[in-house]
This record gives structure tokens, C-alpha cells and sequence, in this order.
């Protein structure tokens, strides 16, 4: 497992920005489904954690619960986590068992310990030691339950990640940052003017977004640390949709400089602009494969809006979506295989994923409103905004269509989701 301090950045960003204290965000989260094969896993409370401002084990046990993918077993609290007994947790049905301890420190820091044992081998999978500030409790925590996941099933856990989306309630528009289950919220931009389309930077430092505080859909990039603010795209027209190519160094927009709206590539200091589709259409909603040798983008070149795939250079471009005769807002799983995006059918507007080698699709969600999909970086899971009642909530699936949990909070519309990055 990578070290916590190897992901420091992130909570960095988290505690520097906006120049205020963690807004939590109260948000309510709600689970269906499970996952197939769950994994049976003791969760001990871990001894000592009281003297934490964090209640480890509950945030581990939240983590590893909304994936579904595990039966969680309370293991009440172990004290003596070097005297286990494993025989008597395999025969409570525990796979595997979750134990650790906290300590205060004199420097005023916590040391986190946990350790990771396998009931029926009888042996340590895996453990971790370190010692963190009390504002990085809650990141140590999601890191214990992203070790476990990737321990146990061999994907990289997405709980420490990071999400980007729109609070707005009346004319006041937020730009949040939040832990992946919606917590430690934090405030990157207010407005009074409408933000839309924020888009991660890979290294997950900048988030790109449209501004209409000119008056005018205007291209920004922000940088999460400094909250210094670079203008990409304000040309005539509409300036909206952008996306980082993986290299970090430039995105892809959609601009209406030249009349109707075309996908362009800029570099994200704003300079080199250059026009990569070439359409009598509208061309828009322009998303990068992960190896930077495709843009995914919806046109209407073939009468509907549909999904098609062009070079980043452009050139000619192929058609990907064909059931339903309105698809929109692609996104591209991280290992190019899965194709995520909204399909209108029977006056519904839905999530549906392609397995784009065979040609495969699925519905994943049993909403109606559904917009802005948004992979997990590990390709697991899918967020997305959608209806909840009067209001606009967000929505998280796996890809597989298992497991549903719905993130609602008490005041406002939340919308707009993206999910930030794996942090290096």
C-alpha cells in the first residue's frame, strides 16, 4: 500500500482552499443492491479511537459497505490486536478481519495502526503505521478501506479520491470539492452566475469549469492550492464543455467562434487554439481516452445527437452509439473499454453504458432525469446527477448495474458531478 504522506497532496488541497474550515456536507447517502460474491469482513472498532476527531473503523466500514462488494460483520472492539482469534471469526463467517489502534501523540498527531489479517490462512494480508494530523484522520481512514479493497479483490479502492460538483440553491452557485462519500465538503468558487462542466485536471490540482459571470459562457482553469484563475477559452459565442487530455497540459472545448459549435484543443495556459472537428453539425461535449489517442464528442451530423470518436488532431470521425436515436454526454472508462453516457428513449433520459468491443449496452439507472456521468478512476463505479423529487441529487452506480447509492442533501440542488482523480 502507497504511504499516506505519498498522498498528502490531495488533503493539501482539500485544507488550503477556499482559505476556510471543512463545510461537512450532511449529505444523505442511501444504498441498494449489493455486489455479486460479497467478501465476508470483520470490522473491529479500533482500540482507542475516541481520542481520534475521527471514528476510523465507522468511516472504514462506510467506505467498504457502499461498495457493495462486501458482507460486513461488526467485530465490536478488539483491544489486544496481536492475540486474534482466527478460528473463532472464520466460524462467525469472517473471511477476513479489520483490526488497528489509535494513539495520541505528544506533538499532538495520531498514530493510526491497522492491520489487515486473513481468517482462514491464519496470517496478516497486509497493515499500516503512520502517524497524521488530526486534519488528515478521515484521509488515513479512507486509505485503511482502499488498502482492504485492493487487498481483497485486486482493484485499486477509490475511496480517498476526491468529487467535483455545482451546489445551487436560489441564484447562488458553488463549486464544491468533497470526499468521495460526500463529506469534508469544501468550497472552490462562489457566483451568483451559473458555473456548469467542471472537468479534473489529472494530477488532480486544477478543475476546469464554465463561468457565466461575464455574462457569457467563459472557459476557466483554477488551481485548487494557489486559487489562482487562468481564462482558456473566451471567444465569440459560447465557450463550454472542457476536458483534460491525460497528458495535463491541455484540454479539449467546445467553442462556437466560427458559427455553429465545433470541438477545439487549447493548451490549458489558453494559448493554441486549434480546431480539431470539422462539421456542418454541432460538435460538443468533447472527452479524452485515457491514452490521449481519442476524443469521444456528441454531434448531430447524423440528423440526432450521437456519440463518435475522432483523433485529437481530427480527421475523420466514427461513429460509436447507435441503439436509441439520442445519446449525449460520453465518458470513456479509464481502460478504454466501457463507454458511459445519457440515452433518451421513451421521453427518459437514462444512464447506459457500451462495452464498446462488443458492442454490448446496458441501462444502469431507474431514474428519469439523469445527466454529467463520471467514472470512479478505478472503472468501477459511475457517478451522475439525476431528479430526487424537486430536487437535483447525485447518484453513484456500479458498472455493473449491482449496486445504487444516492447521495441527497437537505438545501439545495447538487448537479454536475465529476470524480477527481487517483492522487500520485
Amino acid at each position: 500500500m502507497k504511504k499516506l504522506n505519498m498522498l498528502y497532496t490531495g488533503l493539501v488541497i482539500a485544507a488550503t482552499m477556499a482559505g476556510v474550515a471543512p463545510a461537512y456536507a450532511q449529505m444523505r447517502i442511501e444504498i441498494s443492491g449489493v455486489g455479486s460474491n460479497q467478501i465476508p469482513v470483520a470490522v473491529a472498532g479500533f482500540a482507542n479511537e475516541g481520542v481520534s476527531p475521527q471514528k476510523i473503523s465507522e468511516i472504514i466500514k462506510a467506505d467498504l459497505e457502499r461498495s457493495g462488494a462486501f458482507k460486513i460483520i461488526d467485530a465490536g472492539v478488539i483491544t489486544d490486536v496481536n492475540n486474534i482469534d482466527y478460528s473463532g471469526w472464520k466460524a462467525k463467517g469472517a473471511d477476513a478481519l479489520v483490526v488497528g489502534t489509535v494513539d495520541a501523540l505528544a506533538d499532538g498527531r495520531y498514530d493510526v495502526r491497522y492491520k489487515l489479517l486473513d481468517t482462514v490462512k491464519q496470517s496478516r494480508i497486509s497493515n499500516l503505521d503512520k502517524a497524521v494530523t488530526a486534519q488528515f484522520t478521515r484521509l488515513s481512514a479512507h486509505l485503511i478501506a482502499d488498502d482492504v479493497f485492493f487487498k481483497l479483490t485486486g482493484i485499486r479502492g477509490a475511496f480517498s479520491t476526491r468529487i467535483a460538483y455545482v451546489k445551487q440553491e436560489g441564484r447562488n452557485y458553488q463549486l464544491m470539492v468533497a470526499d468521495a462519500d460526500g463529506e469534508n465538503e469544501q468550497l472552490a468558487l462562489r457566483s451568483n452566475e451559473p458555473i456548469i462542466s467542471p472537468s479534473w485536471s489529472p494530477d488532480g490540482t486544477k478543475v476546469a469549469y464554465v463561468s457565466f459571470e461575464q455574462k457569457k459562457p467563459v472557459v476557466y482553469v483554477q488551481n485548487l492550492i494557489t486559487r489562482a484563475r487562468t481564462v482558456v477559452a473566451n471567444e465569440k459565442g459560447s465557450n463550454s464543455a472542457p476536458a483534460w487530455a491525460p497528458s495535463g497540459n491541455k484540454l479539449a472545448v467546445a467553442l462556437s467562434k466560427d458559427g455553429h459549435t465545433q470541438v477545439y484543443t487549447v493548451n490549458a495556459d489558453g494559448s493554441n487554439l486549434r480546431r480539431a472537428s470539422n462539421s456542418a453539425g454541432i460538435d460538443t461535449e468533447p472527452q479524452w481516452s485515457a491514452d490521449g489517442e481519442s476524443i469521444y464528442f456528441t454531434s448531430d451530423r447524423s440528423g440526432g445527437p450521437q456519440i463518435y470518436r475522432m483523433n485529437p488532431d481530427g480527421g475523420d470521425a466514427k461513429r460509436v452509439t447507435f441503439g436509441g436515436s439520442y445519446n449525449i454526454s460520453p465518458r470513456i472508462s479509464a481502460d478504454g473499454k466501457t463507454l458511459a453516457y445519457i440515452s433518451r428513449r421513451d421521453g427518459n433520459f437514462q444512464l447506459y453504458v457500451l462495452d464498446l468491443a462488443s458492442g454490448q449496452e446496458q441501462r444502469l439507472s431507474d431514474t428519469t432525469s439523469d445527466e454529467s456521468p463520471s467514472f470512479a478512476p478505478n472503472g468501477k463505479y459511475i457517478m451522475y446527477a439525476t431528479q430526487a423529487g424537486s430536487r437535483k441529487s447525485l447518484a453513484v452506480v456500479s458498472v455493473d448495474g449491482r449496486v445504487k447509492q444516492r447521495l441527497t442533501t437537505q438545501a439545495g440542488n447538487i448537479k454536475e458531478p465529476t470524480w477527481g482523480p487517483f492522487m500520485q
